[in-house]
C-alpha cells in the first residue's frame, strides 16, 4: 500500500543517520488514556535491552485527544515517527502504512491497549535470530479476557489452523516481530491483518510463534464484536482463495463446475431412460434440479476460464512491462 495513496500525514522527529535495529509500529484508535502507560513501558524495555530503535505510531483516526499526546511524544522524542489518518480506515491500512514507514532491521507490531507486553519483544527477536524465522507471532496461551472473547477466538483459530495447515496457536495476536524484508512482500486491506501468518507462510517465508505475557485490558475499550467475529470468518474465506487458487482459478470453479454438472448430467440420464420406458418426467422436481445443476456447473466453469484469461492477461501485460523497462535502461547506458 503506497502511503501517498490516502488521507494521511507522515511526521517524524528529527532525522538520524543509519536504520534503527527496530521498528516498532503501533496502531491506534481513541487509546488516549493507555498512551502514556504504552510509552513508558517500551522507553523502558528499550532503555534495559540497549535496543537502538523508533516508534511508528499510526493513529487511526482517533477523536479522543490521542492526536495531541502523540504531538508531545513527536516533541520531546526524535526516535517518533506518527502517521495520522484523517477517519478511522481500520487496522490493516494502519499497519500497511507504518511497514511502508519503518526503518528497522527487525519490525515488531504491538496494539496500544497495553495487553501486549513490550518486554515480550526481546524474547520474540532472539526466537526470530536464533531459528532462522522470518516472523515470529506471539501466543497468548494464558489470555486475560473474557470468555466471550476467548471462546469464538480458540474457536477461530482452530478453524484457521485446520484450513491453512500452519500450526500455530493464536493467528491475530497483534504482538510480532518480522524480519524488514518481510513486511514488503504482502499487501493488508479489509480485515487480512488477522491472517498475517497465513499470507507470509504463503509467499515463502518462514513463521514460528513464542508464548507471551498477555494482560488484562485497564484503559479504553475493546474493540471486539459479533460483527467482527463473523467478518472474520468471511475474510478467511478470501485469504484461503488468495493463497491457494488466486494464480489457479481454474482448480477451484472448474472443479466445482465439473462436480454440479456431473450430478446434474446423472440425474437427467436416468430420468432419460426412465421416460423411454414411459414413465412421465415432466412434472418432476429431480427434472428441474438436474437442469439446474446443469446450468449452475457451466456457470462455475466459464467462472473458471475468465478467471484462467484474466491470469494469463496480467502475465502477458506483466512481460511487457519488464521487456520495456530493459529497452529503456539498455538505451539509457548507451
Amino acid at each position: 500500500m503506497d502511503i501517498g495513496s490516502l488521507p494521511v500525514t507522515v511526521e517524524r522527529g528529527v532525522a538520524r543517520d543509519g536504520a534503527p535495529r527496530l521498528s516498532i509500529v503501533i496502531p491506534l484508535f481513541n487509546e488516549v488514556e493507555s498512551l502514556p502507560h504504552l510509552k513508558r513501558a517500551i522507553d523502558e524495555m528499550l532503555a534495559r535491552e540497549r535496543i537502538d530503535a523508533e516508534l511508528v505510531f499510526v493513529d487511526d483516526g482517533s477523536r479522543d485527544g490521542s492526536g495531541g499526546v502523540l504531538d508531545e511524544y513527536l516533541a520531546a522524542d526524535d526516535r517518533v515517527c506518527v502517521i495520522r489518518f484523517r477517519n478511522n480506515r481500520g487496522k490493516s491500512a494502519a499497519l500497511s502504512a507504518g511497514f511502508e514507514a519503518a526503518r528497522g532491521e527487525f519490525v515488531a507490531t504491538m496494539d496500544a491497549d497495553l495487553q501486549d507486553d513490550p518486554g515480550e519483544i526481546p524474547r520474540l527477536i532472539a526466537k526470530c535470530e536464533q531459528d532462522g524465522l522470518d516472523l515470529v507471532s506471539g501466543w497468548k496461551k494464558k489470555r486475560r479476557d473474557p470468555l466471550s472473547k476467548k471462546i469464538p477466538s480458540r474457536f477461530f483459530n482452530f478453524v484457521a489452523r485446520l484450513f491453512s495447515r500452519i500450526k500455530i496457536h493464536d493467528f491475530n495476536c497483534g504482538l510480532k516481530v518480522y524480519r524488514c524484508d518481510v513486511v514488503r512482500t504482502f499487501e493488508l486491506y479489509g480485515e487480512l491483518h488477522r491472517f498475517i501468518p497465513i499470507l507470509v507462510n504463503a509467499n515463502g517465508w518462514t513463521v514460528g510463534e513464542l508464548p507471551v505475557v498477555h494482560h488484562p485490558r485497564r484503559w479504553g475499550k475493546t474493540k471486539f464484536g459479533l460483527p467482527r467475529f463473523l467478518h472474520g470468518f468471511l475474510d478467511l474465506l478470501t485469504v484461503l482463495f488468495l493463497v491457494r487458487y488466486a494464480a489457479r482459478p481454474m482448480h477451484l470453479f472448474g472443479g466445482v463446475g465439473l462436480l454440479f454438472g456431473l450430478a446434474g448430467f446423472v440425474i437427467l440420464a436416468v430420468l432419460t431412460v426412465e421416460w423411454f420406458v414411459g414413465v412421465p418426467i415432466g412434472n418432476r422436481p429431480l427434472f428441474f434440479l438436474g437442469i439446474l445443476l446443469m446450468i449452475v456447473g457451466v456457470q462455475f466453469f466459464t467462472l473458471g476460464l475468465l478467471g484462467e484469461q484474466i491470469n494469463h492477461m496480467r502475465q502477458k501485460m506483466e512481460r511487457v512491462h519488464r521487456l520495456e523497462r530493459r529497452t529503456d535502461d539498455a538505451v539509457r547506458s548507451e
